[in-house]
């Protein structure tokens, strides 16, 4: 474990923006990660489990307690006729280990490339893209329970996944995730393709199956078009991704959004929407805004820091955002990031 220290925790996320810390803890394995919360706790300090950074706003300030970096490695693997389970270590990057399924021929995560983060942030937020879900392969979670102070582990059901959410979510001071065991299928073509844009980039129709590198190339190439795979010499990555989640509304709300706005049914009978669509037609087109914070010049979901932006930057911008949607449209945009220190 390294030392206590008082780094800026722009360091440690892909908006590059963030305060010190009070301490900062860098916790290479899991006994380390779990002394650090517990003993933190112990002395009623805060904490703030940094787990690769890609989906949280860190307020210019800092954050008064202590941050805990995860950098857990391991990854286990054992397969059987009927597919293949990985025990993955919470600290290890979300999509190294998507390619490793690629490369080893198991489906079931291929159409996640290229999200950022680590492997602990993909079950708290049911992270998604392209229509799919990661909790479509996820078999088990191991938690530290901070209330009890034990370790636990929740099956698939236990874990409560919705749209970008989950019990670890709901809950998100209780539990530290530790190990994420995922069930993925063995074979060399993808998942149905289920999103129409991917389907047309790889030429082929909705619910067809490709080779499973080619359905990961197709993903990160799309990603990539809208500065949503990380490089630090392209400032439309400097962001937490999608800063807005797409809007879940009554049927009312939906019939009163223009003709042409997208509408998703939902099993419960509420309607999906597209928080990009509601951005772009309130008047907030590719690239709004003024250095150094601005939407992508790519994908107006991403809000980002041309260098040199602080959080109350970001913050503002999102304010406007947010406020222009709602005069237009009536529906108030939910931001996705964790806000540290923040209140939109």
């Amino acid at each position: 474990m390294d030392c206590p220290d008082s780094r800026a925790l722009s360091e440690f996320t892909t908006f590059q923006i963030g305060g010190p810390a009070d301490s900062l803890v860098v916790a290479r394995t899991e006994e380390e990660l779990v002394d650090a919360v517990r003993m933190a706790d112990a002395e009623s300090t805060p904490v703030l489990i940094i787990s690769g950074g890609s989906n949280m706003l860190i307020a210019d300030e800092g954050f008064r307690g202590t941050a805990v970096a995860v950098a857990t490695q391991g990854v286990a693997t054992h397969e059987s006729p009927i597919g293949v389970t990985l025990k993955v270590a919470a600290g290890e990057p979300w999509d190294s280990v998507v390619a490793l399924t690629v490369d080893m021929g198991w489906s079931g995560v291929e159409m996640l490339s290229g999200i950022p983060g680590l492997v602990g942030a993909v079950p708290v937020q049911n992270i998604g893209a392209y229509g799919a879900e990661v909790a479509s392969a996820i078999a088990k979670v191991q938690v530290y329970d901070r209330r009890t102070g034990s370790m636990t582990s929740f099956t698939h059901d236990e874990c409560h996944f919705g749209y970008r959410t989950s019990v670890f979510k709901e809950e998100h001071d209780r539990y530290v995730v530790l190990t994420v065991y995922l069930h993925l299928s063995l074979g060399s073509s993808s998942t149905p393709i289920a999103y129409a844009e991917l389907a047309r980039h790889l030429g082929v129709d909705v619910g067809a199956k490709v080779p499973l590198a080619d359905a990961r190339r197709a993903v990160l190439e799309l990603r990539r078009g809208k500065g949503m795979v990380l490089d630090k010499t392209d400032h439309d990555t400097w962001s937490a991704g999608s800063f807005f989640t797409n809007p879940i509304i009554d049927l009312t709300t939906a019939d009163s959004l223009p003709l042409d706005a997208p509408r998703f049914p939902q099993p419960d009978g509420t309607v999906k929407t597209s928080a990009a669509w509601l951005i772009d037609h309130a008047g907030f087109h590719k690239g709004y805004g003024t250095p150094p914070a601005t939407l992508s010049t790519k994908h107006v979901l991403a809000l980002t820091n041309r260098g040199g932006a602080r959080a109350s930057d970001i913050l503002a911008l999102a304010r406007t955002i947010r406020d222009g949607v709602r005069t237009a449209y009536g529906i108030t945009l939910v931001p996705e990031p964790t806000l540290v220190g923040l209140t939109l």
